[in-house]
């Protein structure tokens, strides 16, 4: 078996789906191994978009097999919407498609606590998209969740519902009709339940993908806590999300050519005036799950440096350059400036010392062409060139993908 990784390697939203969509083509079995339908993926194909909360985006390959290990976690109404909605895409699922019976399940009751978690004026406000994941998680880890396979057993599954549903001082009233809601969701998904470990064991001769979600720097041990998601996001997630245990060949690690990041938190590089507002506009950085606007700022190596560290990234995908043309200047930021005026390229591990420093940029030449149709990397205007060389110059890892635009062939491979 060969196995590679693709991996958000800042806050989210780096456009992993169009790094894994190209590099689905030559694989055979694509697993997602942790998140929920938090993540928003979108993708173009010709002049068609697709957007993806939970389903991994090689579903678009008719010959793939894609996968929801268990370590993600599963509202199984908005799975069953969106299983609906590619079916009348003419997108096949029957024995293409499975799901791990230790998956955990999103109730309706995780979107209410997650609501008001988010609006309790005495908690730290996260910015979650209140989609229950956080909740969802935090169950699963007091051991009081609902997991995939339980759907399928109605004594035990009412059993459990009871004990969550007591555990969180919510109606017991309630609790025959979230389980007779649960059960006919169960029913229409269990065709997919699956002993993924099993399976991923038995896979000796193929090429598994394992697509990411979300971004080291929000991993909930090495993001910037707590302004994270509730899973982890970096390759020490993947044995810990699908029971693959066996060393990941190649690990892609995907970072934008600028940095973006949605809700709150520390953003040392953040750009609030009329470039980052140029990069949003340009970027069309507005979530694929919310709508909100993103953050925009300069490219942090850094933070950079940090990810592909905890990573162990071999080679990087760096996508959206093409949004950088037109500018006169571009900006690499490789040192933090602390409070006391000293240099520093180690990232901080608390959130109180990234919130002041200061970022110390290096500039380069930007440049005006429109990149969007190149397909060969020696084509890039010089100064484009430069940028993705000083890139790989200050992280020691190279840059083998460049992506010029949303579709699957403006895509440059080195």
């Amino acid at each position: 078996m060969y196995s590679t990784a693709v991996l958000g390697c800042a806050w989210g939203d780096e456009a992993k789906a169009k790094i894994v969509d190209v590099l689905a083509g030559e694989s055979d079995i694509v697993v997602r191994f942790q998140g929920g339908n938090n993540a928003g993926h979108t993708i173009k194909v010709g002049n068609e978009k697709f957007v993806f909360h939970l389903i991994p985006s090689g579903i678009l390959y008719p010959d793939k097999i894609c996968i929801l290990g268990s370590g993600v976690v599963i509202d199984p109404f908005k799975l069953i919407e969106e299983i609906d909605a590619l079916k009348s895409k003419n997108i096949i699922f029957k024995n293409r498609f499975f799901i791990d019976a230790r998956a955990h399940i999103v109730l309706p009751l995780h979107k209410e606590l997650d609501g008001k978690y988010e609006q309790n004026s005495k908690q730290t406000r996260i910015g979650t998209t209140k989609r229950g994941i956080g909740p969802c998680y935090s169950d699963a880890y007091a051991r009081t969740g609902i997991r995939f396979g339980d759907l399928f057993k109605t004594d035990y599954l009412k059993n459990r519902v009871s004990n969550i549903f007591s555990y969180h001082n919510y109606p017991v009233k309630e609790v025959d009709l979230v389980v007779k809601k649960l059960t006919k969701a169960g029913k229409q998904l269990e065709q997919y339940l699956k002993q993924i470990p099993y399976f991923l064991d038995e896979c000796t001769d193929k090429h598994v993908l394992f697509e990411g979600a979300q971004g080291a720097l929000l991993d909930i041990n090495f993001g910037t806590y707590p302004f994270v998601t509730s899973s982890h996001t970096i390759a020490g997630g993947i044995p810990i999300g699908t029971g693959y245990a066996k060393k990941i060949d190649r690990v892609v690690g995907v970072f934008k050519s600028y940095y973006t990041r949605v809700g709150e938190g520390p953003f040392p590089t953040e750009l609030n005036n009329e470039t980052g507002n140029k990069i949003r506009t340009r970027g069309n950085e507005f979530g694929s799950t919310t709508g909100r606007p993103r953050r925009c700022g300069w490219f942090d190596a850094v933070a950079a440096k940090y990810t592909s560290m905890i990573n162990g990234i071999d080679e990087i995908a760096l996508t959206l350059l093409d949004v950088l043309s037109g500018f006169e200047t571009v900006n690499i930021c490789n040192k933090y400036i602390l409070k006391n005026n000293e240099e520093t390229d180690e990232f901080p591990y608390s959130n109180f010392d990234l919130e002041i420093v200061k970022p110390k940029y290096i500039e380069l030449p930007g440049w005006e062409e429109d990149i969007s149709q190149i397909k060969n990397f020696d084509d890039l205007p010089k100064n484009a060139k430069q940028y993705v060389h000083k890139i790989e110059e200050i992280l020691k890892v190279k840059v083998s993908i460049v992506s010029v635009g949303a579709k699957r062939d403006q895509t440059i491979i080195r």
